[in-house]
């Protein structure tokens, strides 16, 4: 097993680096206060003009849609693993500054895959472009969305097309006033086997009868993309926008939702990295009893702590990285659902540290922690909930011991 990068991930990745520390982090005080202007006019989702700024560098440097093996020549996924990284350093602008921003991504390698050459030409191409923005909508309010098949959205046909009820929330990048196109999963067949009931269809933003209900945000931080509640009332959509085949929608969630946990995956150990990265440089200038906050046992046992929850969970899903890339995400379903729960819970455990050593200042408006540990925190429910993979880790677990007990005679 070599986890290590390709000659050209290796050299992607410089770039990138370089990309992060010439352009992004001096970009994040113009973003913050480019979106601090925004919101004070009452636009809470447009977003900042340093981001486009960005792209345009971005695509010049070839620095773009990197997550798409079709777009990227040919990248695997542990290089984009590595890729990815860096990226969470600076979560709020790197990966839109390369295209790489969900949902947006999962979007793109949905109509990669299942879109008609039709669709492709709508709105994959717009989307690899940096021209518009997309939106995922699964989960609904009402009821227990952690098992895709109790979605309750109906998709009916009607002679040439669909009319869809219902209602979907936390719709990522819905309030975004550039998001023209829902990818949504809904019921068209309630009466088939329990996995064949759903459907996914293309949905226009500005379609009549839908209606965005509210922005809902996160421990009190609005996304500039935002997360939105949408209501559907007899939308009208053609026939060709349904997605793949009737009855494949639960089929194509997975398709979706493997990967995509790779780019969540690492996104969030940088996320990680940074607060650590922060840690230290505080505990090395603040004062405590007589010395520098470093000299501390309780804070050298956190940064070594910390290095070891990162290190793990960045081995761990490299590995899954690597038996995405070998035999396809079907058989890399024990390793997904496993760093799903892993590193979002390392990230936070790390976030925490930090909040703790910076005191006060941890908790307050001054520094990013709070916004990591919202976005990192929103991860325990995003693709699933902690408790789904370790119920989907425990059932894998049980008939792999019972194959090995069989072979033995047990």
């Amino acid at each position: 097993m070599y986890l290590g990068l390709s000659e050209r991930g290796s050299k992607l990745l410089d770039q990138v680096n370089a990309f992060m520390h010439n352009e992004v982090f001096p970009a994040e005080e113009i973003y913050w206060n480019q979106r601090a202007e925004l919101i004070a006019s009452g636009q809470l989702h447009t977003v900042p003009p340093v981001v486009e700024e960005l792209k345009v560098k971005a695509q010049a440097l070839g620095l773009w849609n990197l997550f798409l093996p079709e777009l990227s020549d040919g990248l695997g996924a542990v290089d984009y693993a590595y890729l990815a990284e860096p990226m969470g350093w600076s979560i709020d602008i790197a990966p839109e500054s390369m295209n790489c921003a969900a949902p947006d991504t999962g979007n793109m390698e949905i109509l990669s895959m299942f879109g008609t050459p039709e669709q492709k030409r709508t709105w994959l191409e717009p989307l690899t472009q940096g021209k518009i923005r997309s939106s995922f909508a699964m989960t609904e309010p009402d009821v227990g969305s952690s098992d895709a098949t109790n979605i309750q959205l109906s998709i009916e046909r009607d002679g040439s097309d669909y009319v869809i009820n219902g209602r979907k929330w936390w719709s990522s990048g819905i309030m975004d006033p550039r998001c023209q196109i829902m990818i949504v999963m809904g019921k068209t067949d309630p009466g088939a086997p329990r996995h064949q009931q759903q459907s996914m269809v293309l949905v226009p933003v500005k379609s009549p009868g839908v209606t965005i209900v509210r922005d809902l945000s996160v421990f009190g931080y609005h996304d500039q993309h935002g997360h939105g509640e949408v209501a559907f009332d007899n939308v009208r959509i053609p026939a060709t926008n349904l997605l793949g085949e009737e009855g494949g929608g639960f089929a194509i969630a997975q398709a979706r939702l493997g990967p995509g946990r790779i780019h969540h995956c690492m996104r969030t150990l940088g996320i990680a990295e940074r607060a650590l990265a922060m840690m230290v440089e505080r505990a090395e200038k603040r004062e405590v009893f007589g010395g520098p906050l470093i000299n501390q046992g309780v804070i050298q046992e956190w940064i070594a702590e910390s290095r070891i929850a990162i290190d793990q969970a960045r081995l761990l899903t490299l590995k899954a990285a690597w038996v995405i890339e070998k035999s396809g995400a079907k058989n890399a379903r024990t390793e997904i659902a496993a760093i799903k729960v892993v590193a979002p819970r390392a990230a936070l455990q790390v976030i925490d540290r930090a909040m703790q050593t910076f005191g006060g200042a941890g908790i307050g408006p001054d520094t990013v922690l709070p916004r990591m540990y919202a976005g990192v925190r929103a991860l325990r429910f995003a693709d699933g909930p902690d408790e789904v993979h370790l119920r989907d880790l425990a059932r894998l677990e049980v008939k792999r011991q019972d194959l090995a007990n069989g072979a033995l005679g047990g």
